[in-house]
């Protein structure tokens, strides 16, 4: 793709980047079939391509409007462009640029800034998202009991550090604790982050990049600390959170104290799917083939590009997974993309769940907290971790 970027706008960091990545774009349109709202909305606009050539008339200085805005709101980050693109453009990278710069030249009504700011602070403060949900005990998860284990848990081999989450303890709390668990049982001393240290992808995809700079640069000397004491690996098991920890070097590229730093955690962080999957889980095999049907959230497949590791998992434990169709596709949560896409993202839940319920399952499993929350809204059928069925 030719691009016309301003010579002031190249000697940028932000802008080579823009250029790269919109110049390695062939405009060949195969991302069109793997874009969910393009495939429900129909508007060139509304789809890898169409915002491309929106971000690129922006970075040239033509006109934008909020429609523009619009647009790139109605993405996903779903990156399922990005498995398809034959070109390798990163699609997602470009998105943020572009998000950011629009922004900056078409201000937003005050009260989809106000929205957008309560949101924000009261998903990444525990203090204020506690209290609320505690004031609404619906939104959480039922509380879960586990079996007591008759073997007793084996003297700790090495020690991980858990990424907690900043909403996960507090609405499916018996996820980490099905983890830890699962961990302990491997001969894994595990030790949990607390809850206040967000990835950081809540304030970078709600227009608050210097903030999530910040929360990044706390977790990263946080966590070093841990793992001078002898912490091995970071285990992370919302997918979604593990796509910001593998993002750190990229968005600390230019900062000389901790770019480096930044690649250690990424290199030490691990997807709890692919960190289980080189232990003998042979002490997991439970007693019947029950029915599963499996959503690979989109940050699984496409952001972290792991495909087939939970499912092999599950099978080697006695699961009977089901086939799903469309199984690429976005089930519409998206971080808080259901919060103020709703529309949009219930029609895409509608399709989801029509999918994983084809070949009647006893239950649905997933790998990311924001899928089973936004799935288990629109079914009666119990959402849970795949990691909980270990248990």
């Amino acid at each position: 793709m030719q691009t016309d970027l301003s010579e002031s706008y190249l000697q940028t960091t932000q802008g080579q980047k823009a250029e790269k990545i919109l110049r390695s774009c062939v405009h060949c349109g195969f991302c069109l079939a793997t874009c969910p709202t393009y495939q429900l909305l129909g508007n060139e606009l509304d789809s890898p391509r169409g915002r491309i050539y929106l971000i690129k008339n922006a970075l040239e200085g033509k006109a934008i409007s909020q429609s523009s805005l619009l647009h790139l709101d109605r993405c996903l980050t779903c990156r399922s462009c990005q498995t398809t693109c034959p070109s390798g453009v990163e699609y997602a990278e470009l998105l943020d640029i572009g998000r950011d710069f629009i922004e900056q030249q078409v201000s937003r009504p005050w009260w989809q800034k106000a929205a957008r700011e309560i949101v924000r602070k009261t998903l990444i403060t525990p203090l204020v998202f506690n209290f609320l949900t505690n004031c609404a005990p619906f939104v959480k998860q039922p509380k879960v009991k586990f079996k007591k284990s008759i073997k007793s848990i084996p003297t700790p081999q090495k020690t991980v550090l858990l990424l907690s989450g900043c909403v996960q303890p507090q609405l499916a709390p018996h996820i980490n604790l099905a983890t830890q668990s699962v961990l302990e049982k491997c001969a894994i001393k595990v030790i949990v982050t607390p809850q206040k240290q967000c990835c950081g992808a809540v304030s970078q995809h709600l227009s608050a990049p210097q903030q999530a700079l910040i929360q990044i640069k706390q977790n990263i000397d946080a966590w070093l600390i841990e793992i001078e004491k002898g912490a091995e690996a970071i285990i992370f098991n919302a997918s979604g959170c593990g796509v910001m920890l593998k993002d750190y070097p990229k968005l600390l590229a230019e900062d000389l104290e901790y770019k480096e730093k930044a690649q250690k955690i990424a290199d030490l962080s691990i997807d709890l799917s692919e960190f289980l999957n080189q232990q003998d889980l042979t002490i997991f095999k439970q007693p019947k083939n029950q029915k599963i049907a499996f959503h690979a959230p989109c940050t699984l497949q496409h952001g972290l590009q792991i495909t087939g590791v939970v499912e092999k998992i599950l099978n080697s434990c006695g699961f009977d997974l089901t086939m799903v169709k469309d199984s690429h596709l976005c089930c519409g949560s998206a971080g808080t993309y259901s919060i103020f896409q709703s529309k949009i993202a219930r029609k895409l839940r509608l399709n989801k769940l029509s999918h994983l319920q084809q070949e009647n399952p006893e239950l649905i499993a997933t790998a990311n907290i924001g899928c089973l929350m936004h799935l288990q809204k629109g079914t009666d059928l119990q959402v849970k971790h795949w990691i909980e069925l270990l248990v």
